[in-house]
């Protein structure tokens, strides 16, 4: 059985670990490799978010840009056994973030000679967004006044009532009751679910 990308035919972000400090590298590489093989239609981006730093070294002020996760490319793509073997034979690229089968042993094709028991498992749309990795534009299906419940983070469970809703940074601000006052909070929308 061949792997085939999943119905709805979309292009997913996967996360592929690197030899730490290869990140660059394996970037030059599969872009290279994307140019010579016209695959421009099923590998669509590859890249490692970063976030700019100021830097103080030996007295002296320097603005740096600084990989958020060391040792990890993220590549959107179609994925199919064909591509992944191309990617994960990029070199300085370890493998990519998912689990193998444990029915089938973790080195080279299956009985048919297909990858898939070895396929990588997508980020989802929140994992994007949270990573820094594409600014996804998600909609929120509430509105100010409701309360919601949230989901992820240090107020795990908490209900909050909505104060405002802030689309462009996709931030929602909440009242919250913490030791018994209201506490102002802002949160990102993948935190927060309706009630």
């Amino acid at each position: 059985m061949e792997y085939t990308p999943d119905e709805s035919n979309e292009a997913r972000w996967y996360v592929v670990h690197t030899y730490s400090g290869y990140e660059n590298k394996v970037k030059e590489d599969l872009e290279k490799t994307i140019e010579r093989r016209g695959l421009h239609d099923k590998i669509l981006e590859v890249k490692f978010p970063t976030e700019d730093v100021t830097e103080i070294k030996d007295g002296k002020r320097r603005h740096i840009q600084r990989k958020i996760f060391p040792g990890y490319v993220m590549v959107k793509m179609l994925m199919d056994d064909q591509l992944w073997y191309i990617v994960r034979n990029t070199r300085g690229v370890t493998g990519f973030v998912g689990q193998p089968s444990k029915n089938i042993p973790f080195g080279g094709a299956s009985q048919d000679g297909s990858y898939a028991h070895r396929r990588p498992i997508p980020l989802t749309d929140a994992e994007v967004t949270a990573m820094g990795v594409e600014r996804m534009h998600l909609k929120i299906d509430i509105e100010v006044g409701e309360s919601v419940r949230v989901v992820s983070g240090p107020l795990e469970n908490f209900i909050g009532t909505v104060k405002a809703i802030d689309p462009e940074r996709q931030k929602i601000k909440l009242v919250v009751e913490m030791f018994g006052r209201e506490t102002s909070v802002e949160l990102d929308f993948v935190e927060v679910q309706r009630l």
